[in-house]
């Protein structure tokens, strides 16, 4: 086959949902469908074959995004099977990067969830297509119809059914596509293998006709010729119904909606159908940009071929115990070989491709070439990291970097051992190299190594890994939060290192800044205002380095400075003295001067959090909020259920599910995700630091 008959046949999904939607059942059964598997995993039993990790399985949760490529109707379907819980978001984020479709799981009973809106605006953010699955059709107060109606108001997106179910709840007997206008029974006794496509039953019509109406109407808006056919009551094409249908998704203009239930084997085949159909392929997309190394103003392009400059962009590490170092890459353009070197412009290093994988989960087999639209994963890379861009050596391509969220909760973690020692730091390394939200410290003062993360849970996880994994010994500290530090008045500031040593060579430099809070919530911007040279150009950078380094540390708890605008405004040199180490010293010293002036106050995290709790439990929910600093944004009745919409402090937050449990007798259920960095009441700031005058 052709370049383009080759790319025109791959899918690269991603299955995305609100956690225990039935992400990972739902890709058991594709697997077993398509072949890939010849027994079902189901996760509740542990046996998932995408939930490989130990903790996955005992928790009966996604924690990484797992691979694997399957085929159906003569197409490569590369699926990427995420995780559900907001900790784990990251996972999330940077396997969109890299999709060119999703499919995103509703619940029938749910609905649309916390997290089925988190990750529908990540797919907005990178702009990819998308079909909807409704599935759990088969459990008592599901509702199809409810959950397309608040599809359409939450995301004002134009959902648009192409199967419905055929009764709901015990009822659900099959699925009605409304295409070919045909009722699918699957055959029980074959595991849903089989089925046979009969016509609509007589009761089943009206409900049939109403949303093949809805269908085609909204079909009709994205091509002249069947708008044409559909006013004058002319039969539509169900071919060309299907091209429209397919042009609007790929647009982002429509998302077509089906259903089923995974756990009975029912609606898969429909599904599989509709990601061949509806998604789009490598070739359906707008071509890859970046950047010219040598003209960083210059954008390249590279289209999806094999005839162009290689383009790749490495968006996982991952440590196997069998091969060592993976790292997951996405080919966007180009092929390379096994024994090729590819070039990483974000390091400035050439990089061996020493074995390339098809992964199929924890499992892997090796292939050869890598061709453009091919999600494979690479040994021998060792300094590539998450959002690096691999390129062909005579045509360097900088590709647009990947942007993760800042980790909100610390621990402490203290080696049992010598030996755990060596280990510990080995381990933290190769975690800190597989998740960007994870964060690596060492504190000075009280010589503790500090560990940051997304959540309780995301530290919970990674430090069982720690034990489980790289056999470390090591004690844990209680969470704690990981507040900033900020200015909130100008002022201005000086800093002079001089030093004489014994030889008679000394050391001088002298700077004058002026600070301000940063504007359009910036960490840091420095500019260079001094003229005629008061101080050399060769020294300018060290002052930079020098404050930006003194900004790791603050004046009100020693956290991280953030939001800070910082100008040289004069100083002076000496042509004998003067070098770079006096003028960093003297801009720390500078720095540090200028903020305790500057009205420094805290900065804490601040969590979007929203609660579903019966109506009889919602005033002890509500007063516990209160006393946590909460905000209640918004309350929303659904199906004698009340939706809280939240916004409080994560300080306030710790052991908030034990405690939830016990007002709501363990009906009420909650989820959090980060929102942004706030200013700490100053009342709450003296509690914390009673010694310390602001």
């Amino acid at each position: 086959m052709s370049s383009d008959d080759s790319l025109r046949k791959i899918r690269n999904i991603g299955i995305m949902a609100h956690i225990d939607a039935g992400k990972t059942t739902t890709t058991e059964r594709i697997l077993f469908f398509t072949g890939k598997t010849h027994r079902m995993g189901e996760v509740d039993d542990g046996a998932a074959t995408m939930d490989w990790m130990e903790q996955e399985k005992e928790r009966g949760i996604t924690i990484t995004s797992a691979a694997t490529t399957c085929f159906w109707r003569g197409h490569t379907v590369n699926i990427i099977d995420t995780p559900g819980h907001v900790d784990f978001t990251v996972e999330v984020e940077r396997s969109l990067r890299v999709l060119d479709g999703a499919v995103v799981l509703f619940c029938a009973v749910g609905g649309v969830e916390p997290q089925s809106e988190t990750v529908w605006r990540q797919a907005d953010k990178y702009h990819v297509p998308r079909i909807a699955y409704i599935n759990k059709m088969d459990r008592v107060g599901a509702n199809f119809a409810k959950t397309v109606d608040t599809m359409n108001q939450r995301f004002a997106t134009n959902c648009v059914p192409i199967a419905i179910p055929a009764g709901e709840g015990e009822m659900f007997s099959g699925i009605i596509d409304l295409l070919n206008m045909k009722f699918r029974v699957y055959n029980e006794a074959s595991q849903g293998m089989s089925f046979d496509d009969l016509e609509v039953p007589d009761d089943m019509m009206p409900i049939a006709n109403e949303y093949r109406e809805k269908l085609l109407e909204a079909v009709a808006e994205f091509d002249d010729n069947l708008l044409e056919q559909f006013l004058h009551d002319q039969p539509l094409d169900p071919h060309q119904v299907m091209t429209a249908v397919r042009k609007a998704t790929i647009n982002s203009k429509m998302v077509p909606v089906t259903c089923g239930s995974s756990f009975r084997n029912k609606g898969i085949q429909k599904l599989m159908d509709m990601i061949v159909d509806f998604l789009p392929s490598p070739l359906d997309i707008p071509p890859v940009t970046g950047h010219d190394l040598h003209k960083p103003d210059r954008i390249l392009v590279r289209k999806p071929s094999i005839d162009e400059p290689t383009a790749a962009l490495a968006f996982k590490i991952a440590s196997d115990p069998y091969v060592g170092r993976l790292t997951y890459i996405r080919v966007y353009s180009g092929k390379f070989d096994v024994g090729n070197y590819l070039y990483n412009p974000s390091v400035g290093s050439k990089e061996r491709v020493a074995r390339l994988l098809r992964m199929h989960s924890n499992k892997r087999e090796d292939i050869k070439t890598a061709y453009a639209g091919d999600i494979v994963a690479a040994i021998g890379l060792r300094k590539t990291t998450t959002g690096d861009t691999l390129s062909d050596f005579k045509h360097p391509i900088l590709l647009e970097q990947m942007s993760f969220p800042e980790p909100v909760v610390m621990v402490s973690i203290e080696p049992k051992t010598q030996v755990d020692q060596e280990k510990l730091s080995d381990a933290l390394t190769r975690l800190a190299e597989e998740d960007p939200t994870f964060k690596v410290k060492h504190n000075e003062e009280t010589g503790q190594t500090i560990i940051s993360g997304m959540g309780e849970l995301h530290l919970e996880i990674l430090v069982e890994r720690l034990l489980r994994e790289f056999g470390v010994g090591a004690s844990v500290g209680r969470p704690t939060v990981a507040y900033k530090e900020t200015i909130t008045a100008m002022t201005a500031c000086e800093g002079k290192f001089v030093r004489q040593s014994a030889s008679g060579k000394g050391q001088y430099g002298h700077v004058i800044l002026q600070l301000r809070p940063a504007s359009e919530n910036r960490h840091f911007q420095f500019q260079n205002k001094i003229k005629d040279e008061i101080i050399p150009r060769e020294f300018i950078p060290a002052v930079e380095k020098g404050i930006r380094e003194a900004m790791t540390s603050g004046v009100i708890g020693g956290y991280p400075v953030t939001g800070i605008a910082a100008e040289l405004v004069g100083g002076s040199y000496s042509e004998l003295e003067s070098n770079e180490l006096a003028y960093k010293i003297a801009a720390n010293m500078a720095f540090q001067d200028g903020i305790r002036k500057a009205g420094p106050i805290l900065l804490e995290p601040i969590m979007n959090i929203e609660v579903v709790v019966p109506e009889m439990y919602m005033g002890a929910v509500v007063g516990d909020i209160n006393s946590r600093r909460g905000k209640i944004n918004g309350m929303v009745p659904r199906d004698g259920m009340t939706v809280i919409a939240v916004s409080a402090p994560l300080s306030e937050m710790f052991g908030y599910a034990g405690t939830l449990r016990n007002v709501s007798q363990g009906r009420a259920n909650f989820t959090m995700e980060f929102a942004r960095y706030a200013p700490v009441p100053l009342e709450i700031t003296k509690k914390m630091f009673e010694n310390i005058i602001i």
